[in-house]
């Protein structure tokens, strides 16, 4: 090791040379020195490798929660925000800057009284939401329009511009009229979560502290899941209870989608999927999209599982004002802090990942962040750091056909299946 070069990189650092010696002892310092100065260069090729790939292939995140925000006044998804300044995730600036292609933007309603009053309310609500979607895309063509195809999502990436899908989390603002899931068909709705944290007309949830209350699927359930087959919209199976999933199964003529679940053999929770569940919905051709809620990635201490399910059922069979629903943000994030040393990173995602994949193959998974509802991790805080994922995925040794696949690929198989 040349003296002069030492003696110009610790000038760098700070230090003054002329009083150090190099002596033996000091070379492992130069050498990490070196090292954190001028990454491997394998690291380097990785890293360049990993963005060429991610550049190329089609992004798609199958649960984004960015209408929670388009409900707040002032909120702006055509412009760049912070996620340290205001806690959001998803905006259309960020999208382009972390190369997302396509998101589905998702209708969510936090379930409340299963009345006529409440499922009268919840409809009103859900319509509004979509009105806001259309509304920001109406704002902002020359950044984003909306998908209801793969043809679409490909269109668009072509155009340079964001794909923006809709979903709907929780089938409560179905009540139980089955006529409205051809008014949030026509409206770009392309698949429905069944449930959320409760029990609701349409199926037992896996969560609801009260225990099922249909065994599964209640008789409109099935009625349901028969009308969504015909309109070809996904029937996304994340959040219901295991007999409602296997209801599901055995009733859909298309493959259905998990579309934000993770593996219970790795995350002991009810919300997760066990093996024998993600081996079946594979067998029919189903996906299950990983997601990035930190507790559904690594079990939490039970402290920290008390306290996120207390906050979590905060609003179930409520209507949840403003002020409610602001308090139940400040306790999240109060938690979050609190438990900041339990949160997962990259590594936990894609270890999600590599045991579905040894489980039923790549054609079985992909991505739904739930960014902007929960979704984050360390390394990854909002959608303009997704490409950080695919340097895991190539770190990994997957391919590029594979991570086109995980990325979106094997989705949108599953949502042309659906429509045919």
């Amino acid at each position: 090791m040349g003296g002069q070069l030492l003696s110009f990189l610790f000038l760098i650092a700070g230090f003054d040379f002329v009083s150090i010696r190099m002596t033996p002892s000091l070379l492992p310092f130069a050498s990490l020195f070196l090292t954190l100065i001028f990454p491997p260069a394998d690291d380097d090729r990785l890293t360049k490798k990993a963005r060429a790939i991610h550049s190329r292939v089609l992004t798609l995140d199958t649960h984004a929660d960015a209408p929670i925000n388009l409900q707040k006044d002032g909120f702006d998804i055509g412009v760049a925000h912070d996620v340290k300044k205001d806690a959001t995730q998803i905006d259309f600036p960020r999208m382009k800057q972390g190369k997302m292609d396509a998101m589905f933007f998702a209708v969510y309603m936090a379930q409340g009284p299963r009345t006529p009053e409440g499922h009268t309310a919840a409809k009103d609500k859900a319509l509004d939401i979509f009105e806001r979607i259309h509304a920001a895309l109406r704002k902002y063509p020359n950044q984003a329009e909306l998908a209801t195809s793969p043809a679409d999502a490909y269109r668009i990436e072509k155009l340079g511009r964001r794909a923006v899908f809709i979903g709907m989390e929780n089938g409560y603002p179905v009540g139980e009229d089955l006529s409205l899931l051809k008014t949030y068909y026509d409206l770009g709705c392309r698949y429905i979560t069944l449930s959320h944290f409760a029990n609701n007309a349409i199926c037992d949830s896996a969560t609801d502290p009260d225990g099922p209350i249909h065994n599964g699927l209640s008789p409109f359930g099935r009625q349901v899941v028969a009308e969504m087959n015909r309109l070809g919209m996904m029937i996304d199976v994340s959040h219901i209870s295991d007999k409602s999933f296997y209801d599901v199964l055995a009733l859909s003529k298309a493959p259905v989608v998990a579309s934000h679940s993770n593996s219970r053999a790795l995350c002991e929770f009810p919300r997760n999927m066990t093996d024998q569940m993600i081996k079946d919905l594979a067998a029919k051709g189903g996906v299950v999209q990983v997601n990035f809620v930190s507790d559904y990635l690594r079990k939490p201490s039970d402290e920290h599982r008390q306290a996120l399910n207390s906050v979590r059922m905060a609003g179930v069979g409520k209507v949840v004002t403003p002020d409610v629903r602001a308090k139940i943000e400040a306790k999240t994030d109060s938690i979050k802090k609190v438990y900041a040393n339990e949160r997962a990173s990259i590594a936990d995602i894609v270890n999600h990942i590599d045991h579905i994949v040894k489980l039923v193959g790549i054609d079985h998974v992909g991505i739904g962040s739930d960014f902007d509802g929960g979704g984050g991790v360390n390394g990854l805080e909002d959608v303009s750091e997704i490409e950080n994922l695919t340097i895991e995925f190539v770190r990994r040794g997957y391919s590029e056909a594979d991570i086109a696949k995980i990325w979106g690929g094997n989705l949108l198989r599953v949502l042309d299946q659906a429509k045919k």
